[in-house]
This record gives structure tokens, C-alpha cells and sequence, in this order.
């Protein structure tokens, strides 16, 4: 189980980065949580989110910009990573006010 966000993949932080999404106004919804787990395998979401859980928001985002410098990302794979962020934010049908926020703050931290 990986606990220093610099041994994290693209896919586990993508993860984590989904998680933090759906915790924006801090509850993840059924339909926010069966989004991201249905893209990882069960064990690498039970690992993820077991850690995710063990964080306070500060830890979260430091861990986010620390491994975000490790992993270089391709211009079409944020493309599709804020598809997929937007995806989450979405799934309720509307944007919150804190979802808002957390997503200008992840386009500051991705770009």
C-alpha cells in the first residue's frame, strides 16, 4: 500500500485527485464514489481510499502537488483527467460552490 505520494502511479493519484473531488463539500455521494470506482480494481481503490481517509485536507493537497511534480503528465492525458474531474463534479447535476473552488485550485496545481 503506497503512503508517500512520490510512490504513487498516474493511476493511484488520479485516484486520490478523484477522491478529493468527491469530498469537495465534504461527502462523497454513491454515485460519486461508483464513478471512480468503476475506473480501478478494487483492491488499488480499498488501498487508496483507506489512505485518502487517514488525511486532513492540507495533508491531501500537499500530497497532490508533491507527487503531481513527480508524474509528467501529457497534454491529451489532463485533457482527459479534467474530463474525467468534471465527471465527478458533475454527477449530481450541478457544480457547488466548493467544487468550484477545488477545481480552480486543481487547474493551478495540474498546469
Amino acid at each position: 500500500m503506497p503512503s508517500q505520494p512520490n510512490q504513487w502511479d498516474k493511476s493511484e493519484l488520479q485516484l486520490y485527485i478523484f477522491l478529493l473531488c468527491a469530498n469537495a463539500d465534504n461527502q462523497e455521494t454513491e454515485a460519486e464514489l461508483n464513478i471512480i470506482k468503476s475506473k480501478f480494481n478494487g483492491e488499488t481503490f480499498k488501498s487508496i481510499y483507506a489512505e485518502f481517509n487517514r488525511d486532513n485536507e492540507k495533508k491531501r493537497l500537499e500530497k497532490i502537488e508533491s507527487a503531481i511534480s513527480a508524474h509528467h503528465f501529457t497534454t491529451m492525458e489532463l485533457s482527459a483527467f479534467r474530463t474525467e474531474i468534471h465527471e465527478i463534479f458533475m454527477s449530481d447535476g450541478r457544480l457547488s460552490l466548493h467544487e468550484g473552488r477545488l477545481d480552480s485550485l486543481l487547474d493551478n496545481i495540474l498546469y
